[in-house]
């Protein structure tokens, strides 16, 4: 998720809501107040790309449905904008944002990684529907999976391995979510494959 950049004064729900779609930059509803959200790295858009076509490819027949970081995610009164989402009963009445996501995914920056790790975790993994919690890192190459059943105790994936999405029937290889990220990690590993041939 983009940086917090500013809060604002006390907002209503419904002025939120009302005033959003029209703002030039997005905003987080966070306890009453509205959140300008910063810009990403290029890191950061590779591996979102690259996930979120894995998972339209994979669930294009399916009733699940992923969506981007454009989409928002309501918790009682607070709106997030989750990197990623997978969403399998959405409500059509509502198009700007869902309740009901399966699986929301993360990748973290050192703007974000506090909030992605504390608020974020807690709010998102007592949401009924939520049956894993994905953060991604950009920096290194290290992918963490909550999931549900596991009591939220976190699986970390690394290149060479392979990670299942287990609420959306999804296996695929790690090194698929850093094609074309550039950092130390991915660098080593693609020298390794390199002198391995």
């Amino acid at each position: 998720m983009s940086a917090v950049l500013k809060s604002s004064a006390f907002i209503s729900v419904e002025d939120y809501l009302r005033e959003e779609p029209a703002r030039p930059v997005k905003h987080e509803l966070i306890d009453g107040r509205i959140h300008a959200m910063a810009g990403v790295s290029v890191n950061h858009e590779r591996i979102a790309v690259n996930l979120l076509s894995e998972f339209a490819s994979h669930l294009k027949k399916a009733s699940c449905e992923p969506f981007g970081s454009d989409m928002k995610l309501r918790v009682n009164d607070n709106f997030f904008y989750p990197d990623m989402m997978v969403d399998c009963q959405f409500d059509e009445s509502e198009p700007y944002y869902t309740e009901t996501p399966v699986l929301i995914v993360e990748i973290l920056s050192r703007s974000t990684r506090k909030k992605d790790e504390t608020l974020k975790l807690m709010t998102y993994i007592n949401l009924p529907s939520v049956q894993e919690y994905v953060l991604i890192e950009q920096d290194i190459a290290d992918v963490t999976v909550l999931r549900r059943h596991e009591g939220w105790l976190p699986n970390h994936y690394f290149l060479g391995d392979d990670i299942s999405f287990e609420s959306i029937n999804l296996t695929m290889p790690v090194a698929d979510i850093y094609r074309r990220v550039q950092n130390q990690d991915v660098m080593a590993f693609l020298q390794d494959q390199a002198a391995a041939l």
